[in-house]
């Protein structure tokens, strides 16, 4: 916990900052597509209602990229792992496939999934499950034989040697993994939620730009910015929960 408390003050020294400087530069350019930042924090009342509703369906499509790329990453990675034989297989295709730039698999995927939530969902978890996969994958071929010596000559089965060697093993490298792939997710459903869609926080901001509602837009970044932050610290306070030891 004292590793999010920390992030958190960091956090707000720096949305402090940030907001200093936007403060002088709107005083200074006095444009209206540079509303000042005091300006758009005393109009968020008219927005709240529907901003509330926007971000619980970017909320639902983030969350819903996250497991089902959990559940596939860490299913896919450990048989890699495990088994010579789907490594040889599987290793082709992962290797081709992670560093190709998901954003321009986006006009394909809304062809084949549409528009509604699966597409926005699965180009989410294009973006994580590769990354997902080398780092379980790497982590378990990581850990040296000799590690599993004592607990071995304890009797341990082999899922008490799973679950108390290879797992605490995995998890640093698995949350890392996440943490780093979750703004590149949210950048990704900015742009997703452009299309065939009326909620999520990229269609707030989108729209109120369309509208040349700038306060409105600017908000939508805030909150999009906090979102992100916000999904930063829960990782931390999980790594902190799983991985004591650390």
């Amino acid at each position: 916990m004292k590793k999010a408390i920390k992030k958190i003050s960091i956090f707000l020294q720096g949305f402090l900052m940030i907001n200093i400087l936007w403060y002088l530069l709107a005083y200074v350019v006095k444009l209206r597509v540079l509303p000042s930042p005091i300006e758009v924090y005393l109009n968020i009342g008219q927005y709240s209602e529907n901003l509330y509703a926007n971000v619980l369906a970017s909320l639902y499509r983030v969350a819903a990229g996250i497991g089902i790329s959990l559940i596939l990453g860490v299913s896919i990675g450990l048989l890699m792992a495990y088994s010579r034989l789907w490594n040889k297989i599987l290793n082709p295709f992962v290797y081709f496939s992670y560093p190709v730039p998901k954003t321009a698999l986006l006009p394909i995927i809304m062809l084949l999934f549409g528009l509604g939530d699966v597409s926005k969902i699965m180009i989410i978890v294009l973006i994580l499950v590769f990354q997902i996969i080398v780092s379980v994958r790497d982590a378990v071929l990581n850990i040296p034989s000799d590690t599993y010596g004592p607990i071995k000559s304890l009797g341990a089965s082999i899922f008490q040697r799973f679950a108390h060697v290879t797992i605490p093993a995995i998890l640093p490298e698995l949350l890392t993994s996440i943490r780093l792939s979750i703004g590149t997710a949210l950048s990704i459903l900015f742009f997703a939620e452009g299309y065939g869609t009326q909620k999520g926080i990229g269609y707030f901001i989108l729209d109120a730009w369309v509208r040349i509602d700038y306060k409105g837009m600017y908000l939508g970044i805030i909150v999009l910015s906090i979102l992100g932050f916000m999904l930063f610290i829960a990782i931390d306070i999980l790594e902190e929960t799983l991985c004591k030891w650390k």
